[in-house]
């Protein structure tokens, strides 16, 4: 029976994490697909999983009433999508709409919690991961209201 293992071995976000941490990931992975069009997950439902999209685009939307929903970035291949797995209360913070449809690596993060419970090592590991993409997803959203608030 063939592994998730290489597959997230050779993605981006995991490509230098040793491989015995790839192993104990590997144990809460599965493949997914999500459709043009449907939402991942919506702003405040509960977040227990992340996501290492292999193919298609996601746009990550803040919604607004008065306005429609406002796409503050679009993650696509060889990105990662969410973090609010790994953060007390495990409530997602933005809509996660398909855009092309996608093909995703799906982590439990419950599964994911509990072994780095195990191996701190493991959760250090992640925690700097995860926070680089945290601080770039500020960035992004940063420059984007720069974009939306620009006075003509």
């Amino acid at each position: 029976m063939e592994t998730l293992e290489p597959i997230l071995k050779e993605h981006l976000f995991f490509k230098t994490l040793d491989s015995k941490y790839i192993k104990l990931i590997t144990g809460c992975a599965q493949n997914a697909r999500f459709k043009e069009g449907e939402f991942i997950f919506k702003e405040g439902q509960s977040a227990d999983k992340f996501y290492l999209i292999r193919e298609g685009k996601i746009a990550l939307q803040i919604p607004c009433p008065a306005r429609g929903a406002i796409t503050i970035q679009t993650v696509s291949n060889n990105e990662v999508l969410g973090f609010s797995w790994l953060f007390p209360p495990y409530k997602w913070s933005f809509d996660a709409k398909v855009v092309e449809d996608v093909r995703v690596l799906e982590i439990d993060g419950k599964c994911l919690r509990k072994k780095c419970e195990g191996d701190h090592d493991l959760g250090y590991e992640l925690q700097k991961r995860f926070a680089q993409m945290i601080l770039e997803r500020l960035q992004a959203t940063r420059l984007q209201l720069l974009d939306l608030y620009e006075t003509p």
